[in-house]
């Protein structure tokens, strides 16, 4: 059994949805959370409903994304619980428009959020784990939008893209701290996922506890918020300390670990490569892959 007694973790974005999962999962675990959101009712309920269960929880209710709101996080940790062993970015925001239709606002809020908050949750997490000297866990949030791209989701695959950068980046250089860095790719029917076309039907069958076809379970991958927080319980525990630099989704019946980039096909010409040396040679080296 995972046990994660004497952990402390801060949640963010985890007032509702995935991150509600997550930060309950965590607790159920032994894991004393910080709930974080931006709504103080919607924290507090979630902070009342960890409590209820058993677990210990406190809310900080704060916007992700600046430095000062990752530092109220890691510090509302130590004040309440001592230390910080967890931190899960999770906080995240859709404005979601085609290239030609969005706008700097819809570009600029969903990087701050998802990137910008990523980062300052981070390394303000990174910070008190090597004053603490006892490792950690960082647990990013990215998406398959991050891998693969979406329709009109430019600015959110760009964040999400940055994420899974951030994850192999910083699992290099938190190595040598014992500080694991991997990235969740959930595949989650929430609120969220009901704004991109074609879920909205699927999210409100989750949302009313119909049972999910083997299509969407199993064929898309997708499932419940909930049975995505396993894997937030699991890369958080020491079962997984060897495990760093990573992108694992989870969703539905579907658990899946992503590759690392490399060349699928590469070509060699002494003395380099011209415009017109690469048109005569793309299609017969290139064109098949």
């Amino acid at each position: 059994m995972i046990d994660l007694q004497g952990k402390v973790a801060v949640v963010t974005g985890s007032g509702q949805g995935l991150g509600l999962s997550a930060a309950q999962a965590l607790a159920k675990a032994g894991a004393a959370v910080v709930v974080n959101d931006i709504d103080a009712d919607r924290a507090q309920a979630a902070v009342d409903s960890i409590v209820a269960a058993g677990g210990r929880a406190t809310a900080q209710v704060v916007a992700i994304g600046s430095s000062e709101a990752a530092d109220q996080c890691v510090e509302r940790a130590v004040s309440a619980f001592g230390r910080l062993d967890i931190m899960v970015t999770n906080a995240g925001i859709l404005r979601d428009k085609v290239l030609w239709n969005m706008s700097d606002d819809d570009f600029d809020r969903v990087i701050e959020t998802h990137l910008r908050g990523t980062f300052t949750c981070a390394r303000a997490a990174v910070r008190h784990f090597r004053s603490q000297n006892e490792g950690g866990r960082l647990i990013l949030v990215s998406s398959l939008a991050g891998q693969k791209g979406n329709f009109g989701q430019g600015n959110y695959s760009a964040a999400k893209a940055g994420v899974v950068g951030f994850t192999r980046t910083w699992a290099m250089e938190c190595a040598r701290m014992n500080v694991t860095v991997n990235a969740v790719l959930p595949m989650a029917l929430t609120q969220m996922v009901a704004s991109i076309p074609g879920m909205e039907a699927h999210v409100a069958a989750a949302r009313r506890g119909e049972s999910l076809p083997p299509e969407v379970r199993m064929g898309m991958g997708m499932g419940l918020p909930q049975e995505v927080a396993p894997l937030f319980v699991f890369l958080a525990s020491a079962q997984a300390q060897h495990i760093t630099g990573q992108c694992v989704g989870l969703g539905g019946d579907k658990l899946a670990l992503w590759s690392h980039p490399e060349e699928v096909k590469v070509a060699y010409q002494q003395g380099g490569w011209q415009a017109d040396d690469i048109a005569s040679v793309w299609g017969s080296v290139f064109g098949a892959s």
